[in-house]
C-alpha cells in the first residue's frame, strides 16, 4: 500500500492517509477513507461531546 493524499472535505486542506492507518483501518473493517483530517476530526469529536 501506498500513502494517499486526500482533500479535507471541512478546511479543503490536503492531508496523508498513510499506509499504516490505511492498515489500520482494513483491520478494523472500515471500508471508507476518511474525508477529514486530524484537526478537523478533533474539532468535529469536540463540537459533538458537548
Amino acid at each position: 500500500m501506498e500513502d494517499k493524499k486526500i482533500v479535507c472535505k471541512d478546511c479543503g486542506e490536503d492531508f496523508v492517509f498513510t499506509a499504516g492507518e490505511q492498515e489500520f483501518y482494513k483491520e478494523k473493517g472500515f471500508d471508507n477513507e476518511p474525508k477529514r483530517c486530524k484537526p478537523c476530526r478533533d474539532t468535529r469529536k469536540q463540537n459533538n461531546r458537548r
